[in-house]
């Protein structure tokens, strides 16, 4: 059985927790796209974690974790983040890297940062650590993969050729100094060492694995409405965060999907630039953030929050083909004496009730919202659906409803034990 978990909004929906508690049950979670620009929570026995490449699956010593061919992959970021789990006693043996993952070399973060301070106010808000730029040069063909870490010469061949062009970019164009081939040539052998005993052609440990019938979980990153082709674009990720990118990243072919489970935020945020209907720029909205304590987990900046949005919902549940919907942070409404869904949007007097293409109409779209009764009960030590309060049960009913799409799982707080299965999964 394969299940992907994709974000259904614009990332930071609880995906993180979702993989950590499904994994219990698998045998094989990949991360499938994206860079060290996500960043997954975990709170388990082990401790807390921020997870930016290393899928969460790590912590169950059954589960084979491979980090796939649709990930960009800073190596100094990989390999501090795999110290820090081996110095909380994780146990890291199993983790693998796809020989066909591209690297994150040091002119993409220069060139990240350059070209968000020359489009000034117009910048994306992208995370500057070199995601776009590297993801970028995968499709130009001047990529460098992390398989060419383990041929020195087919390396140094490589990384001659693109650094002059980088060089003469960085150089002429933005007045910066020049990168050393030596020094980075010396840098990037360095972390080919150190990452050698991990890289593999994962591809063919997933066709084992399906063979052998084993579950399987593809863990995504960011959010559906951050998809270069269907999200707001250009504000926007580099790589494609829905469940058809679980297929090309992972390497397997989407027949071999059996479930979609999407991943959606009882409210919802956004990071960055770009419009957000349900924003809620008020007391409430401040109240939602730090409630939920919403900040990044990569950059640590405050999130924008604001009512769920069934509209932008309904569009990800139909581009993704949800099997089944993951409710995370309900907890985070048991304040509220009345909570909110946005249900159509209205635009120059017209009703939309479909989530339009157009970044520039999405700027003007203006939230209809569907009041409910909230339930202000503490909610996290709940663990039966059934004895949530009925107002609730009405909320996460009537999110179904307006999705289409039967809610399995209801999460009441960060903790793996703080969940509400309604349904099993695996």
């Amino acid at each position: 059985m394969v299940i992907a978990v994709i974000g259904g909004q614009w990332g930071d929906e609880g995906k993180g927790k979702i993989v950590d508690l499904l994994a219990e049950k698998a045998k094989v979670v990949v991360r499938f796209s994206g860079g060290d620009n996500a960043g997954h929570t975990v709170i388990n026995p082990y401790g807390e974690f921020r997870l930016h490449l290393v899928p969460s699956g790590i912590f169950y010593p059954q589960v084979t974790c491979i980090i796939g061919n649709g990930v960009v992959i800073n190596p100094a970021v990989l390999l501090e983040e795999i110290r820090e789990l081996q110095s909380k006693g994780v146990n890291t043996s199993r983790l693998f890297i796809s020989d066909r993952a591209h690297l994150i070399m040091p002119y993409h973060i220069l060139l990240d940062g350059l070209e968000e301070e020359r489009r000034g106010r117009g910048a994306i808000g992208t995370t500057r650590k070199g995601i776009g730029p590297a993801f970028a040069d995968k499709i130009a063909r001047l990529g460098i993969r992390v398989g060419d870490l383990l041929d020195r010469d087919t390396f140094l061949t490589r990384l001659s050729s693109v650094l002059e062009l980088k060089n003469d970019i960085l150089t002429k164009v933005y007045g910066s100094p020049l990168l050393s081939l030596e020094e980075v040539y010396e840098q990037y052998c360095r972390y080919g060492g150190q990452l050698s005993p991990f890289i593999r052609e994962t591809g063919f440990m997933l066709q084992e694995a399906l063979l052998r019938k084993e579950p399987i979980l593809l863990e995504g990153a960011q959010g559906t409405l951050l998809d270069p082709d269907f999200g707001t674009y250009p504000y926007v990720t580099s790589s494609s965060p829905l469940a058809g990118g679980g297929s090309i990243g992972a390497g397997l072919s989407p027949v071999k999907i059996d479930h979609i489970i999407g991943v959606f935020k009882a409210y919802i945020t956004r990071v960055g630039g770009g419009p957000m209907p349900t924003e809620l720029k008020d007391e409430t909205g401040q109240l939602i953030r730090e409630r939920a304590h919403e900040y990044g987990t990569t950059t640590g900046r405050p999130r924008r929050c604001g009512w769920f949005d069934a509209v932008s919902g309904r569009f990800s549940v139909g581009i993704n083909g949800f099997t089944m919907i993951a409710l995370t942070r309900l907890d985070i409404l048991d304040a509220f004496p009345v909570v909110k869904i946005c249900t159509s949007y209205k635009v120059n007097g017209q009703t939309l009730d479909r989530f339009p293409s157009s970044t520039a109409v999405l700027e003007k779209c203006q939230p209809v919202y569907e009041e409910l009764p909230g339930w202000q009960t503490p909610t996290t030590e709940i663990r039966d659906f059934k004895k949530l309060p009925h107002q609730a049960r009405r909320y996460v009913k009537r999110v179904e409803e307006l999705l289409s799409c039967p809610v399995v799982i209801v999460s009441v707080g960060a903790r793996r034990e703080q969940t509400i299965k309604v349904r099993s999964v695996i």
